[in-house]
């Protein structure tokens, strides 16, 4: 268990504290009116810790505070660390951006696309174009996901047993069998659709590599980066630290605590999702996070070579496209104009354009429980933003974030 602490102070980077400090006064508003269980904030400049705060409770009903070592649920935080991980076997020569996914998975050689209908009865042809790892890497597959609800092959994941997880019992190949006999939304490359294309992704590095999914995370970026409380699963000696998973009840907005779903894994799951399913804290992700910023290197331990980050973090969508412009409509907290996809993060392209006060070049993704983080190169710049509420979309977080952490920058 690692703590956060800020490192220096704020002007010594080109910040001012007081403008910092906003983040937490406007973010508190949001506990004090019970939109939030709380939160925690970190931001980092030049590699120091400039700012870090926990705000609210991690658990209401007992009233246990939100602290900065309180492990959440990262769901779709999770995808950055499976994209790295492939690229470190890709940087090992083990398979090429544009090699079929079917040599690691022979049931995606004769992939179906949907055409017409509905999802009971629906007209399908033979994919033109094999999904390849970029596909993959981009959510350009032609995959989806069951909480869609935008498509009738949505439903047809859904009625399949992949809404929010997977099947009872399905470990992660079982769960590419199933999505293979799926039809696919488009003829691959052709658009984006946020999906379990990382999932896919995950179980093409467990093919390539010979490993299952956590012993290579652990092996090659967990360990080396001191990640100590991240994986898919929390040891009961650590539960106590796990911030409860809450929704807003459509009724009267109060703060639901979800069941079922609320609950993390003790032990090693079956399905090893690379899309959603690790947890982890303030500290750990911090340490990813400086591990991009610095070109795949952190404390003499490099993960991958600068050139692979570099070309990671790129817009990967033809001619530049943004995702307002190439992705399906689905639900989204933050705007898709101006903001392009490399090779497992979202790109700003168009700062302009995106309407919020941002940077060209900076990366970023987040997860299903309003969960946060972006890296901006040119600025030095790295912000996580933790809290447990589903779904992301409940209220404009990150853009709000966003701009009360660039006001803050005073050189």
């Amino acid at each position: 268990m690692s703590k956060i602490t800020v490192e220096v102070d704020p002007v010594e980077v080109g910040m001012e504290s007081t403008r910092l400090e906003r983040i937490s006064t406007h973010f508190q508003q949001y506990v004090d009116e019970g939109k939030l269980p709380g939160f925690s904030v970190l931001v980092s400049r030049a590699g120091e810790v400039v700012y870090a705060d926990a705000r609210g409770m991690r658990d209401i009903a007992t009233s246990a505070p939100m602290e900065l070592d309180t492990i959440v649920r990262i769901y779709s935080m999770t995808k950055p660390l499976t994209s790295v991980a492939a690229m470190i076997l890709y940087e090992r020569g083990l398979f090429e951006l544009t090699d079929p996914v079917y040599k690691f998975i022979p049931s995606f050689r004769d992939v179906m696309v949907f055409q017409r209908g509905g999802s009971q009865s629906s007209s399908l042809v033979p994919a033109q174009e094999p999904i390849r790892i970029w596909h993959l890497l981009t959510h350009t597959a032609g995959l989806t996901y069951g909480f869609h609800y935008a498509h009738p092959v949505d439903q047809m994941y859904r009625s399949a047993g992949f809404e929010w997880g997977a099947p009872e019992g399905f470990d992660l190949a079982q769960c590419c069998e199933g999505w293979a006999r799926l039809p696919l939304l488009f003829e691959p490359g052709s658009e984006w659709n946020y999906s379990v294309a990382t999932d896919v992704l995950g179980r093409v590095v467990e093919v390539a590599s010979g490993k299952t999914l956590d012993v290579f995370l652990q092996e090659e970026i967990l360990d080396p980066l001191g990640m100590t409380d991240t994986g898919f699963y929390v040891k009961d000696s650590e539960a106590y630290r796990v911030a409860s998973l809450y929704t807003k009840s459509p009724h009267d907005g109060v703060l639901l605590r979800l069941g079922s779903l609320a609950e993390t894994p003790r032990q090693l799951p079956k399905y090893l999702s690379g899309g959603g399913g690790l947890t982890s804290t303030l500290h750990d992700y911090h340490r990813f996070t400086q591990m991009m910023l610095n070109r795949g290197e952190l404390n003499g331990v490099r993960i991958l070579g600068s050139r692979s980050v570099d070309y990671m973090t790129i817009n990967h969508l033809p001619d530049h496209k943004d995702l307002e412009e190439f992705g399906r409509p689905v639900f989204a907290e933050s705007s898709y104009c101006g903001v392009g996809f490399g090779l497992g993060f979202a790109v700003v392209e168009d700062p302009a354009a995106q309407k919020v006060l941002s940077t060209k070049g900076e990366y970023s993704w987040g997860g299903a429980a309003s969960t946060a983080f972006w890296i901006d190169p040119r600025e030095k710049l790295t912000v996580i933003f933790l809290t447990q509420l589903i779904p992301s979309s409940t209220y404009p977080l990150r853009s709000q974030l966003s701009q009360l952490v660039y006001q803050s920058l005073i050189d």
